[in-house]
């Protein structure tokens, strides 16, 4: 039996991790209003947020995948990045309720108008279920996304990590709850809160950029520049322009050869800067390359075509 694609991997971690999303936000949210916990009720609204982001991402993804049209020569891509921005104002509010409500028990509790029973046992062992769950989660998402090279599969794994901060906050503040300090179950929903709060602001500003066509990481534009320069006949690689559309990258590179090269040689150059472009960056919708003769072998030219004067 053939080992799983690439595409096979990255469509299996995002899988499990929406399966168990779902699951986590069923149960976290069931037995955080059955087992009087509003830190791990907190924590499942931010599971079930995630679970939102992702089913309507992926809704918008179908309609974003589309083909170019006349009035969309560059296809629909930003519908991506409308629905992200849906979401990350759904998840904004979402957080700013739970927080508000959350400072609102903890005054209550500590200045007696709120007799609130203490958290469930259940609600505890919830909190240490998933915990276990999300960093398991973690890092087998990480090494598939590592494998993979998967931008969205790393960004999926750098979720599951921010939740394995969150469950603790909560599990921590479950059980000293438990043991006489009530006020901190309803602090700790507080504090997850600000975690969901990071959450929306950061899918808000990746959406927001996107449509705003602001460049892409450094990172991006070395690993291009490495690899545009690894190709035989490339003698200098002037600019290389990234536009994105969605998840998308749109490249133009400019580069110089050798100037004595037959258009078919060059053309071949531009070929293979192409080609290993291509295979080594994710998302690469289109990418146009242009060469003309390098500024070196120019200057050579004119250096012959007018010699210095003898001594």
């Amino acid at each position: 039996m053939s080992p799983p694609s690439r595409e096979g991997r990255n469509l299996l971690a995002v899988n499990i991790g929406l399966a168990a999303n779902v699951l986590l936000a069923v149960l976290k949210t069931a037995v955080g209003i059955a087992g009087h916990s509003p830190a791990l009720l907190a924590d499942g609204i931010n599971s079930t947020s995630d679970v939102a982001y992702l089913i309507i991402v992926r809704i918008f993804m179908g309609l974003a995948g589309k083909p170019p049209d006349r009035e969309h020569p560059l296809g629909h891509r930003q519908l991506e990045s409308i629905a992200a921005l849906v979401i990350g104002a759904f998840v904004i509010a979402a957080a700013i309720a739970i927080f508000w409500n959350a400072i609102d028990d903890v005054f209550d509790m500590l200045t007696g108008g709120n007799d609130r029973p203490v958290a469930e046992p259940a609600a505890l062992w919830v909190a240490l279920f998933t915990f276990v769950v999300k960093v398991g989660l973690t890092v087998f998402t990480y090494r598939v996304g590592r494998k993979t090279g998967s931008i969205a599969v790393l960004a999926l794994a750098q979720d599951h990590r921010n939740d394995v901060f969150s469950i603790s906050t909560a599990t921590i503040g479950i059980m000293l709850g438990r043991t006489g300090y009530a006020w901190l179950d309803p602090l700790a929903a507080a504090m997850v809160a600000l975690v969901i709060l990071y959450t929306g602001i950061s899918i808000l500003r990746d959406s927001s950029a996107d449509l705003m066509d602001i460049l892409p990481n450094q990172k991006i534009y070395e690993h291009m520049r490495q690899l545009v320069q690894s190709v035989p006949g490339v003698d200098e690689l002037e600019e290389i322009h990234v536009h994105k559309i969605g998840f998308y990258l749109l490249v133009d590179v400019t580069i110089g050869v050798d100037g004595r090269l037959t258009v078919q040689e060059g053309d071949g150059i531009a070929s293979r800067v192409e080609q290993i472009l291509t295979d080594n960056i994710e998302y690469l919708r289109h990418i146009s390359v242009h060469y003309h003769p390098s500024r070196a072998h120019v200057n050579d030219a004119a250096a012959v075509r007018s010699p210095g004067k003898s001594p």
